[in-house]
């Protein structure tokens, strides 16, 4: 179990706490002690011009907005691709009833493709 920890930032020298939950957070994804306080993590985030998920808060907690854990952080990167163009689709014919569609890959010819319909039922 671990316990509270008092951290110093490698930038600003300011103490910061690194709670047990954090600890165990951390642990579970294999990332290592931070090194830098919460308010230094999120203007070198901002620095970098890093959009794609939320932050860290400066409360000692998870922000509400999409911390590591709950949805933009580090293991996913939904959300952020502004840059991106509109995507590509291309014309297809439904493997299972016939109907044309489009889809986001070109299909292969072998593999079956399915409308939206038919996937969302193939996949319940």
């Amino acid at each position: 179990m671990n316990v509270d920890k008092t951290l110093t930032c490698a930038d600003c020298s300011q103490s910061f706490t690194f709670t047990a939950s954090e600890q165990d957070f951390f642990a579970e994804r294999g990332f290592t002690e931070p090194r830098r306080c919460p308010s230094c993590r999120a203007s070198r985030k901002a620095s970098r011009g890093d959009s794609a998920g939320g932050g860290y808060s400066s409360g000692g907690g998870y922000s509400s907005g999409g911390g590591y854990g709950s949805g933009g952080g580090y293991g996913s990167r939904s959300g952020g691709g502004g840059s991106r163009g509109p995507r590509e689709m291309f014309a297809a014919t439904c493997s299972a009833c016939g109907q044309q569609t489009e889809v986001p890959f070109r299909p292969t010819s072998g593999k079956p493709v399915y409308c939206s319909a038919c996937f969302a039922q193939r996949r319940a």
